[in-house]
C-alpha cells in the first residue's frame, strides 16, 4: 500500500473509506478541503477509488476468517488497479447493516453519565446476544426538557475484531467503524431533496438495508435478499445458468419483456418481504413521529438497485415517488476515469464512508 503523502503531524488527518462486501471490497478517498466547500460547487472531489474481488470463503457469518486473503487482494488493488491515489493510512470501515443491531430509543431526560447504563439495560431487552459479546455505541438524536432520543448500534465483537485484524495486517489505522446504513445516510444528506423525509433502501448483494431518514436516521430495518438473491431466483425460475440469469437481471429486470411475468414471479417473494418491512417501518414512524412531516419519497441505491423496473415496481406498490440515485452524482471526479455505469451504484457505501469529516472522528 502506498505511503501517505500528507504529513502526519497535521491535526486533521485525512481518511479513506473501505467497504468490504461478501466477496468484494471498494475503497475511496476525497479531498477533504472540498467537503462542504461553498467554492467547490461540483461536490466533494474524489482523489482515488478502486474495486476488487476476493474469495468468498474469506468471510464466514460476517467474520473475516481469512483476513490475509482479503489483505492480499487489497494490496493488489492498491498496487495495480487503483484509479487516482489513496494518500493516507487512516481508514473508515463499514460493517453490513444486517450484521449489526440498530434501534432508536426514547429515554427520560438523563445526565450524560447515566445514558450508557440506561442504553445497556434497554439493549439487554431486545438483543438476544450477551452484552459482553458486543460492542455498543449510540448517538444522541434529539434532547428535550423531558426526553432523550438515541440511535443505538451494537455489533458482535468477533466481527469488529476481525476487521481490526485486517486493518493491522494492511498497516492501516481504523478510526471509524459504522453500519452501512450510516454511510448511506451520510451520502444521501448531499441530495437536494434530503430535506423531505424518506426511505433509503440500500440494495447490497445479499440484503436490502432500509432506513427512514429525516435529517438523521430514525428507523431501520433489514431484509435478507439482494442482488445475488435476485440472480439466484431468476436462475431457478427460468432454468438458466447463473451467468445468463445475471444478464437477464441487468438487461431486463422487472421491466417489460417477453419474460417479465416469469421474472416478476421469481422475485416476488423477496420483493414482498421488502414491501412488508417498508410498511411496518412506515406505521412505526407515523405512530412515533406524528408531529413530523409525512414520508414523501423512497430512494434506492447500492449495487442491487440498478435493476430495470425496480423503481416502477415499488412506486406502483407503495404509491410513493421512488427514484434510484447514483452516488457519483454528488461527487466531483473530474480528471479521473469514472467506473462504468453498471459499476457506479456499488460505490454508495464507500462514498458515504469517506465523507466522514476527519476532525469529527479523530480523537487526538
Amino acid at each position: 500500500m502506498k505511503i501517505a503523502k500528507i504529513p502526519y503531524f497535521l491535526y486533521d488527518k485525512p481518511l479513506f473509506g473501505l467497504d468490504i462486501g461478501s466477496s468484494s471490497l471498494k475503497v475511496m478517498q476525497i479531498d477533504e478541503s472540498t467537503l462542504n466547500s461553498a467554492s467547490h460547487k461540483a461536490g466533494p472531489k474524489i482523489i482515488g477509488y478502486g474495486f476488487t474481488d476476493f474469495d468468498h470463503t474469506a468471510q464466514e457469518n460476517g467474520v473475516l476468517v481469512k483476513p490475509d486473503v482479503i489483505a492480499k487482494a487489497a494490496h493488489n488493488l492498491f498496487k495495480n488497479h487503483l484509479i487516482g491515489d489513496i494518500t493516507t493510512r487512516r481508514v473508515a470501515i463499514a460493517i453490513p447493516a444486517y450484521r449489526t443491531f440498530t434501534r432508536s430509543l426514547n429515554l427520560p431526560k438523563l445526565k450524560n453519565s447515566q445514558i450508557r447504563e440506561a442504553v445497556e439495560l434497554e439493549a439487554e431487552q431486545y438483543i438476544q446476544v450477551p452484552l459482553d459479546e458486543l460492542y455498543l455505541d449510540y448517538d444522541i438524536v434529539n434532547q428535550t426538557a423531558d426526553s432523550t432520543e438515541l440511535f443505538v448500534v451494537a455489533v458482535p465483537k468477533n466481527i469488529v475484531d476481525s476487521y481490526l485484524e485486517l486493518a493491522q495486517i494492511m498497516g492501516l489505522e481504523a478510526v471509524l467503524i459504522e453500519p452501512t446504513l450510516s454511510s448511506s445516510a451520510r451520502l444521501f444528506s448531499l441530495d437536494k431533496q434530503s430535506d423531505i423525509p424518506g426511505f433509503i433502501i440500500d440494495f447490497g448483494s445479499v440484503s436490502a438495508d432500509i432506513s427512514i431518514f429525516d435529517t438523521t436516521i430514525l428507523v431501520t430495518g433489514t431484509v435478507q435478499g439482494g442482488g445475488v438473491n435476485f440472480t439466484e431466483s431468476i436462475k431457478n425460475k427460468l432454468h438458466v445458468t447463473e451467468e445468463e440469469a445475471g444478464l437477464i437481471k441487468t438487461r431486463y429486470g422487472l421491466s417489460a419483456s417477453k419474460r417479465q411475468a416469469d421474472i416478476v414471479q421469481a422475485l416476488e417473494p423477496t420483493l414482498q418481504q421488502i414491501v412488508k418491512e417498508i410498511r411496518r417501518m412506515m406505521r412505526y414512524y407515523e405512530e412515533r413521529y406524528e408531529d413530523k412531516k409525512p414520508i414523501g419519497q423512497i430512494v434506492t441505491l447500492g449495487g442491487g438497485a440498478n435493476m430495470p423496473g425496480l423503481s416502477e415496481y415499488l412506486t406502483n406498490v407503495m404509491r410513493l415517488a421512488v427514484r434510484h440515485t447514483d452516488p457519483w452524482q454528488y461527487l466531483d471526479y473530474k480528471g479521473l476515469q469514472p467506473p462504468s455505469d453498471a459499476d457506479k451504484p456499488m460505490y454508495a457505501t464507500v462514498a458515504g464512508l469517506c465523507l466522514a469529516p476527519s476532525h469529527k472522528v479523530f480523537q487526538p
